[in-house]
């Protein structure tokens, strides 16, 4: 039979039983479907699921379609929706299943920096960013209509297999709010849309003076809270009392002692963190040139050569995943923080 261009209309009941049968035959597959289940008719509650979905309402080439797309994620049609770094893959309920590819362009380099500068002193810890507790001069940064993180209508491109010829199809809306609803709970995954590391909004002068206690100390010198450490620096300590900040150098590094997966990590000789390795009392130059050095090739090579995936070889570092896709994709010398430039040297070595 011929639609003409449109399938009939299927009621939502039978959409919806069909999508399940459908969905319950890729997790046999072994596939991690990963629906978007909204209560009510709220479609996100927290600052960055917000924010996205008013940035997304603010401009009018969307304007049309946006109505049905907000009417397809409330009634459960976006039965699967996966965000990686640059792109989201998902398959919505319609007269059909439809799959859908969103690809967003990478925040660009000067924007992005731009926004680290506005930013600088201004946001007190990770968990503070991830939550949306930003004074009101960092949300007009970051939400910024033309210069913030969230990604414009021409750096936005489509893909879905419905026979709708229209710029921006119903399904493909409704995809776009359900990233809306994804962030309320994963607010992390919009720095990996935009490929940037969100770690480096965080200011570590202010992070530190975040959670530095003053005096307590029997010593009268300023103590750190070993609660705070793990934010802060990304390292675990016994509940052991407070530490001093001269010793957190020797404490915090770029990873962790043990993986994921249990793994020892390897030993890195003569290497201190933030001071490089020593040889008679004088520091190894040759290891500063080899840090000079480090390309996005070369940190694809030394991945592969650990066996690591991309997340795996991120905790390793202590960095988010989107910093390692973005080494890889980058052509010519990395500009990498000096601590993380030389533990990579090390393990190169």
């Amino acid at each position: 039979m011929r639609y003409y261009g449109y399938r009939p209309y299927v009621p939502v009941a039978r959409r919806r039983s069909r999508a399940r049968r459908e969905m319950d035959k890729l997790r046999k597959k072994g596939v991690a479907v990963q629906p978007v289940e909204i209560d009510g008719r709220i479609i996100a509650h927290t600052f960055w699921g917000r924010a996205w979905c008013d940035h997304l309402e603010s401009f009018s080439d969307f304007a049309n379609r946006l109505p049905r797309g907000r009417t397809y994620v409330r009634n459960g049609s976006v039965c699967h929706l996966d965000i990686g770094p640059g792109k989201v893959e998902a398959i919505v309920s319609g007269s059909a299943l439809y799959k859908l590819k969103v690809r967003i362009d990478p925040l660009p380099a000067g924007t992005w920096r731009e926004v680290c500068a506005r930013c600088a002193g201004k946001i007190g810890s990770l968990l503070g960013l991830l939550a949306g507790k930003l004074s009101d001069e960092v949300m007009s940064v970051v939400t910024d209509r033309r210069k913030g993180l969230f990604p414009q209508p021409g750096e936005i491109h489509f893909r879905c297999n419905c026979p709708d010829w229209a710029f921006l199809c119903k399904h493909v809306a409704a995809v776009m709010y359900g990233v809306g609803h994804r962030l309320d709970t994963r607010p992390e995954l919009l720095f990996a849309l935009r490929k940037v590391d969100h770690q480096e909004l965080i200011s570590t002068e202010g992070s530190v003076e975040a959670v530095v206690e003053g005096t307590g100390s029997t010593s009268g010198r300023r103590t750190v809270r070993t609660d705070a450490l793990g934010e802060v620096f990304g390292i675990d300590l016994d509940d052991g009392g407070d530490v001093s900040p001269s010793t957190l150098s020797r404490q915090a590094s770029p990873q962790t002692a043990n993986d994921a997966g249990g793994q020892k990590a390897p030993k890195r000789r003569g290497y201190q963190a933030g001071r490089g390795s020593t040889r008679g009392g004088k520091q190894d130059s040759s290891k500063n040139r080899s840090a000079s050095r480090m390309t996005g090739k070369s940190v694809a090579r030394l991945r592969k050569k650990l066996g690591m995936s991309v997340a795996e070889f991120a905790e390793f570092v202590g960095v988010s995943p989107a910093s390692v896709y973005r080494w890889e994709s980058e052509t010519g010398r990395l500009r990498l923080r000096a601590r993380t430039s030389e533990f990579l040297v090390a393990l190169k070595g």
